[in-house]
């Protein structure tokens, strides 16, 4: 009978990876309940939560199931050995492996309390120079827009009209909206900022026409004792009325209410993220546009179709809302005449 084949390399790693240990899930548990409590004192995003609870979580298994040691403390020994196992075994990108490091350094600091910065012998790789966005000619995103109906339209609109981030179109509330100005006003934003941006004209009747359309509904959910909208817990707490006023209410709302993620609060949200994504992908697919895209495109082409007729960088990073010029700066390089209008040789004058 011939012998058998030996196992491949790391098969008895990968082995040790799958093989629970005693008592592994109320630690992680424990440790992960610390971690959620350090990033909501500190106030961190709800996504950016999810992501450092993930990553805490994946590291703690691998240093009981694979390095089989208590996470108790936290050796650089271990991170380095980790950020390795993401980078050599899971083949992750510079980019995964920076935030499986960026949730460690943020569980050294605040969790274990660490004073003093890691010391590790792991580098992570720059991974080259950030990628172009993507970005829709005009004529392209003529064509999707005429793909969408309302309410999505409308979001479409408002992304490539203003360059909102999808997350902050998603979020205006009816205040955030002065027809009498022609402002469209962003409140805690990315990093927390707040920026006024201008209400395109085109839209305005459509809009007015959509919130006219949205009081009548507000109304009659008050009468069903369906009305009250998702506020700050404490400024919800401190104003009880402001959840059901018409003011507060979502430019798009949810159909339906929900549960808060966090306090369990049922009320009424926006309308969700995904299925913001899934409609517009949809549109994609049917303008047969040969790009891989996403709802953010709509910012790119608002940020480059502006640098194309003209304004100048620091007007376009203001209203983008970007901390650092060099971060608008990716836009020069998707122009539709990049290189500062530089010929092709292939445009030369010459024979055919």
């Amino acid at each position: 009978m011939p012998a058998a084949p030996p196992p491949p390399p790391g098969a008895e790693l990968r082995e040790r990876d799958r093989t629970p240990v005693d008592g592994e899930d109320e630690t992680v548990a424990e440790l992960l309940e610390r971690a959620r409590h350090r990033i909501r004192t500190r106030a961190l995003a709800a996504a950016t939560e999810r992501t450092y609870l993930s990553w805490i979580r994946k590291f703690a298994y691998f240093r009981l199931r694979r390095l089989r040691e208590s996470i108790d403390c936290l050796p650089s020994d271990s991170v380095d050995a980790y950020l390795e196992y993401v980078a050599l075994e899971r083949d992750c990108s510079p980019a995964t492996q920076r935030q499986a490091l960026n949730a460690i350094v943020f569980l050294a600091r605040h969790v274990y309390g660490e004073e003093q910065p890691l010391e590790l012998k792991f580098v992570v790789g720059s991974g080259g120079r950030r990628r172009p966005p993507t970005v829709f000619s005009r004529e392209e995103v003529k064509r999707l827009l005429s793909l969408l109906d309302d309410p999505w339209r409308l979001m479409a609109e408002i992304a490539y009209g203003t360059g909102m981030r999808q997350i902050e179109v998603l979020r205006l509330r009816v205040k955030d909206v002065d027809f009498a100005r022609g402002v469209l006003y962003v409140h805690d934003g990315k990093g927390g900022k707040h920026r006024a941006l201008t209400l395109p004209r085109k839209i305005e009747r459509r809009l007015s026409e959509h919130l006219d359309e949205g009081e009548a509904v507000h109304q009659r959910r008050l009468a069903a004792g369906e009305g009250e909208v998702h506020l700050r817990t404490a400024y919800r707490r401190a104003h009880p009325g402001k959840a059901f006023e018409w003011a507060w209410q979502w430019v798009f709302p949810a159909d339906r209410l929900c549960s808060h993620p966090r306090t369990k609060h049922v009320a009424r949200y926006h309308i969700h993220e995904k299925s913001l994504q899934r409609r517009f992908r949809d549109a994609i697919r049917e303008s047969r546009i040969p790009k891989h895209a996403s709802f953010h495109a709509l910012r790119h082409s608002f940020a480059t179709h502006l640098l194309e007729q003209g304004t100048d960088i620091r007007t376009l990073q203001q209203l983008m809302g970007h901390a650092d010029v060099s971060t608008t700066m990716i836009y020069l390089h998707v122009m539709k005449r990049p290189g500062a209008g530089a010929p092709s040789p292939l445009d030369f004058d010459g024979d055919d």
